[in-house]
C-alpha cells in the first residue's frame, strides 16, 4: 500500500529494477540498493546522488507507513535541493518519493551515476520504452 493515500503500488520492471509506483498520487517506492543497481546498469561508478540520500539529516518522525515493514517512515531533509524532504525507512527496507520529488532532486545532481539515474526514469516514465506492470501490490 501507498505510504502516503493507502493506494496499491504497482510494481513495474525496466531492464531487470523493479519500481514501485503509487496507482493514485503516483510516488515511487524505492527499495534499498535500487539506485545504486541502476548506476551498476550503465556501468557508472556511485556518486553525490547516493551520498546525499545516505547523509541525509534532520531525521524526524512522520505519519507514513513503509510498505515493506510497515514501521513508521521517518522524514530526512536533503542538501540539495535546499528544503525537499523525503521518507525513509528506519529499517532500511527503502525510500519513499512523493510525486514530483525525485524530478527535483535529479535536477540538483549532474553527470555520472544522477545521469544514469536520470536516464533510467525517463525511459521508465517519459519517452522510449515502457513498463510492464510485473505484480500489484494490494
Amino acid at each position: 500500500m501507498c505510504p502516503a493515500c493507502q493506494q496499491p503500488l504497482v510494481a513495474f520492471e525496466l531492464d531487470g529494477v523493479e519500481i514501485d509506483r503509487c496507482v493514485g498520487c503516483q510516488g515511487i517506492w524505492l527499495d534499498a540498493g535500487e539506485l545504486e543497481w541502476i548506476a551498476h546498469l550503465a556501468r557508472v561508478p556511485q556518486g553525490g546522488l547516493s551520498q546525499a540520500l545516505l547523509n541525509a539529516r534532520g531525521e524526524r518522525g512522520g505519519k507514513r507507513r513503509c510498505p515493506r515493514c510497515r514501521r513508521q517512515l521517518r522524514k530526512v531533509a536533503l542538501d540539495r535541493p535546499e528544503a525537499l524532504e523525503i521518507d525513509r525507512c528506519p529499517h532500511g527496507d527503502g525510500l519513499w518519493f512523493d510525486w514530483g520529488e525525485m524530478e527535483t532532486l535529479l535536477a540538483a545532481y549532474e553527470g555520472g551515476e544522477t545521469g544514469a539515474v536520470s536516464r533510467f526514469f525517463r525511459n521508465f516514465f517519459g519517452k522510449g520504452e515502457r513498463p510492464v506492470p510485473s505484480t500489484l501490490r494490494p
